[in-house]
């Protein structure tokens, strides 16, 4: 279980590094595109089309490793009252959900891109595809940090918490 944390920690680093880099990048193309159009008075056409590509991959990227450190939506009240072991039951419930949320998000999101596959968007010259990749890479990843929370908690091993190291169990 340690080398499957040791993994995911890594994966979701370098999910973490890459959904930054586009961040910083999309701030870039847009600035790029102020400068172009209000001080040069011309445009640049691919800036905002590969902003908007830029920025799915690091919102579902990013809204994957929050369901790795624990930071999706819940609602904690009822959790308050129960027992550790229905709380333990409830988590996994939750993380099964969001897994199948994840599925869901590859299956419709490469039905999605098989679907575009033979459009080109004409500002980027590439295919349609692209614009729905973000979701089934996300949704992967969602899958992934999912189980893996299930199986810690299966294991009964602590579940990522931001600021904790997982594989210190």
């Amino acid at each position: 279980m340690k080398s499957a944390a040791r993994f995911t920690g890594a994966l979701a680093r370098l999910a973490l590094w890459v959904a930054g880099t586009g961040l910083v990048l999309m701030t870039v193309f847009i600035a790029a595109q102020v400068v172009w159009r209000y001080v040069l008075n011309d445009s640049l056409v691919w800036t905002e089309p590969a902003s908007v590509m830029i920025m799915g991959w690091f919102i579902f990227l990013g809204a994957a490793v929050g369901i790795r450190e624990g930071y999706h939506l819940s609602f904690d009240v009822l959790l308050y009252f129960v027992s550790h072991r229905v709380k333990m039951v409830l988590y996994s419930i939750s993380d099964v959900a969001v897994a199948a949320f994840g599925g869901g998000m590859v299956w419709f999101g490469w039905q999605l891109a098989a679907k575009t596959a033979g459009n080109k968007l004409p500002s980027l010259g590439i295919s349609g595809a692209f614009d729905f990749l973000p979701i089934v890479g996300g949704g992967v990843l969602v899958v992934i940090f999912s189980a893996e929370r299930v199986m810690r908690r299966a294991a009964g091993l602590r579940t990522a918490r931001f600021g904790e190291d997982p594989v210190e169990d």
